[in-house]
């Protein structure tokens, strides 16, 4: 299968990477100049949670085709899309004319209606999931970060369809587990508060490197995150078909407790904070002012949030 992923960023490096060592022919866009920056490889120092019960280290040296221009005779068959929400309009107009009938597989936060996020690829060439994995570059180049065994991708609303299998296989042979997701609309918006969350704390505590193993700084994350339940359910979202994922929310002090121990113990769930040491990065401050905005419009009141982010 030949892939595309766009960028050279954290998510496009990491899954790269395995769909290549998995055979696949990969292929990174970038910015026009930005093949001479990055260089022809790209080291990694990554916890796999695909090694292991509980992840393990690996080291390794990616070498990277990287092109500054896309076309729709390059033969793609898979495209990866991950950017930060507040760009994934801009990367999605960007794509739409550039890679004829491929499959697009758009893996991040998602805080608008889905369909429209990624407008005007046609919604039925789309497939919307969540990556397992995270991290950062350090100011040398290496990508240090982590990756679990498991990836989330939206159930075909309607048994197997050809975009659903395309995505499924690739992620397959590269060792992954896929999680279906039947209501992936109310999932992306559910991790995109908890987010707001996380970085909420982040903004207080000077990052969220700092809030390793720190059971108070992610008892207030997630108490956080529960002021915002009544954002999404205003929003439409049945909450009933995310038990397991709004516990954080609903339990703040007990899940609280438990991930200050894992991130102190557990090397994949340290390592998805590490690497997020800066509280002003553009991510942190626009999930917030997003969501805030949000709130607002519906009448919601989050004096959780409204305090943490007005201490930016």
């Amino acid at each position: 299968m030949r892939i595309l992923m766009f960028g050279r960023g954290v998510i496009a490096t990491i899954y790269g990477q395995a769909f290549q060592q998995a055979g696949h022919d990969v292929d990174h866009y970038v910015r026009p100049g930005r093949a001479a920056e990055y260089g022809d490889h790209v080291d990694l120092d990554v916890v796999d949670g695909r090694r292991g019960l509980l992840g393990r280290r690996s080291t390794s040296s990616y070498r990277t085709t990287l092109r500054e221009s896309v076309h729709p005779d390059d033969g793609h068959d898979l495209v990866v899309l991950s950017v930060v929400h507040h760009r994934l309009r801009e990367a999605a107009a960007f794509l739409a004319p550039r890679i004829g009938d491929a499959t697009v597989v758009v893996l991040g936060n998602v805080w608008e209606e889905p369909v429209d996020a990624i407008a005007p690829i046609p919604a039925d060439q789309v497939v919307f999931g969540f990556p397992g994995a995270g991290g950062g570059f350090s100011d040398d180049g290496v990508l240090h970060g982590g990756v679990l065994r498991s990836v989330t991708l939206a159930a075909p609303a309607s048994g197997p369809d050809r975009r659903g299998l395309e995505a499924r296989l690739a992620f397959r042979q590269a060792g992954f587990v896929v999680r279906d997701q039947r209501d992936m609309r109310g999932w992306l918006w559910l991790h995109f508060v908890l987010d707001a969350g996380m970085f909420s704390a982040g903004v207080q505590h000077g990052g969220l490197t700092t809030m390793i193993g720190d059971r108070r700084a992610l008892r207030e994350a997630f108490l956080t995150s529960r002021e915002l339940l009544p954002v999404l359910e205003a929003r439409g979202v049945d909450l009933s078909l995310h038990r397991t994922a709004t516990v954080p929310a609903r339990f703040p002090r007990t899940t609280g407790t438990m991930l200050a121990l894992a991130t102190r113990l557990v090397p994949i769930a340290r390592a998805s904070l590490a690497a997020h040491d800066d509280p002003d990065a553009a991510e942190p401050r626009a999930v917030i002012d997003d969501t805030l905005r949000t709130a607002g419009d519906l009448g919601i009141a989050t004096p959780r949030l409204q305090r943490f982010g007005s201490s930016r």
